[in-house]
Parts: structure tokens; sequence; C-alpha cells
């Protein structure tokens, strides 16, 4: 616990036999309550990994079920198990879970409710091994969606996120997409809502093990960043009304 509030970390996690144990390791257990690992139906032995390590929560996909989809069950299991500080931690090792006591800390000590691993603030993402391409696409973004939402964050594409359960009970995020563009329907939801979000600099590794979705991909989340920020800037100016916001 942290501040009397219970902390549950959630690791969203596809193909991650190879790094989950070194993730583990680096979880403050002085401070976490409950892992819960949700196998979005891997390929390879994640989930006797989990197993192996000693993972209370283990939830395996019958089916994948996208990004989206796999945060879906991630938090309403945190929910269910009455987490009050909600963090979500990839299992590939790209985030540190060292920073989960810091992160933990804004939220327990009612500073912000939403807390973001920022890999824009301070030199860490190119240092890391970000490809060049995909720092540029980061900061092309980020800089509309601040306009457009009229915001001030480093970055909106971070995969290290941490929230207050009261934050995750006010939004309805299982009806944004399953797919990666639910990351930041979050965020407008978040914002829509009246919440504000912080952020701390995270140092963040690129490796083969580390996952990573190709310029296909990429361009179709591109696309759907500026999609979800015009939606918000719409119903903001009461021009359109994006259900996904207004529930």
């Amino acid at each position: 616990m942290y501040q009397g509030k219970k902390v549950i970390v959630v690791l969203p996690a596809y193909n991650a036999a190879l790094t989950l144990q070194k993730t583990i390791s680096e979880i403050p257990t002085d401070i976490v309550d409950e892992i819960v690992f949700v196998d979005d139906n891997s390929t390879d032995n994640s989930v006797e990994v989990a197993q192996q390590i000693g993972i209370k929560h283990i939830i395996k996909h019958k089916e994948n079920k996208g990004y989206g989809g796999n945060q879906k069950t991630c938090y309403n299991k945190a929910l269910e198990l009455g987490g009050d500080i909600i963090i979500m931690l990839h299992p590939d090792y790209q985030y540190t879970p060292l920073l989960i006591t810091a992160m933990a800390s804004i939220i327990g000590n009612d500073i912000y409710p939403v807390v973001f691993g920022s890999r824009i603030l301070g030199k860490g993402a190119l240092k890391g091994g970000m490809p060049l391409y995909k720092y540029i696409a980061n900061r092309l973004l980020t800089l509309f969606q601040n306009i457009c939402m009229n915001q001030k964050l480093s970055e909106y594409h971070t995969g290290y996120r941490a929230y207050s359960s009261r934050v995750l009970q006010s939004i309805d995020y299982n009806k944004n997409s399953d797919d990666f563009i639910f990351d930041n329907e979050m965020v407008a939801q978040i914002f829509y809502k009246g919440f504000e979000i912080a952020e701390v600099t995270c140092p963040t590794k690129y490796f083969d093990e580390a996952s990573s979705i190709n310029l296909r991909r990429s361009t179709i989340y591109g696309m759907g960043v500026l999609k979800v920020s015009l939606l918000y800037m719409l119903t903001k100016l009461k021009f359109f009304k994006w259900e996904r916001l207004t529930a």
C-alpha cells in the first residue's frame, strides 16, 4: 500500500516470455499489493513463465483482443480487486519498473490523479534507441494534440501510465477501440472530464525483445491520433458530440 491506498500493477502482455522475469524482479514489492498479468493469446510460453514466477492473477485471452482490448481486461480486473492506484507497465522491459514508487506517490499524495512516464522529457528517447522517424512523428503528433486539446504534455504516446481508480471509474474506457489508439482515446476522455495529467522523465530501451509496431501500423495509428484530436476539439467547441467523451 501507499498512504493507505492499494497499489496494483497491470501487465498487458503479448509474447513477453523473454523479458517478464526481469520486469517482475524490479517491481517494488514494498508498495505494490497485487500484480495482474493479462496475456493476449501469445504464441510463446508467457503464461507458463508468469505461473513459474508466482504471479497470482493471470488472465489469458482465448483470442487476440488487441492492445486496447488487453488494457480493458487489465483495468477491469484491477478495479474488481479494489485497486486505488493502478499502474500499467509493459512486461517487455522497455520502461523501467523502478519509477513505480515515484508515480504511485504522486497519485497517493493527491497531487495529480494521472501520471505518465514520458520518454520525451530529457533526452531518453533517442539515447534509448527510439528510431528517428518515430521520434519525429511523436513530436509532430504531440504538437498537434496539444493545440487541439489545449494542453502541454510532452508526449501522448507512452505506454507507462498510472491512474487513480477515481479516474478509471469516471471514464467509459470499455467503449474505446481495441487497437493501439485506445491510449489516445483514454487521454481525450481524461482531459474532457477535467482531470490533469502529470509526467515524470522515463528512460526507455529499444531492443529486439521489446514490442514495437511496424511502419504500416504506425501510420494507421498516427491517422487515428489526428482523428481523436479533432473529434475532441469539435466536441469541446460543441460543433459535434463524440459519445466516448460525453458518456
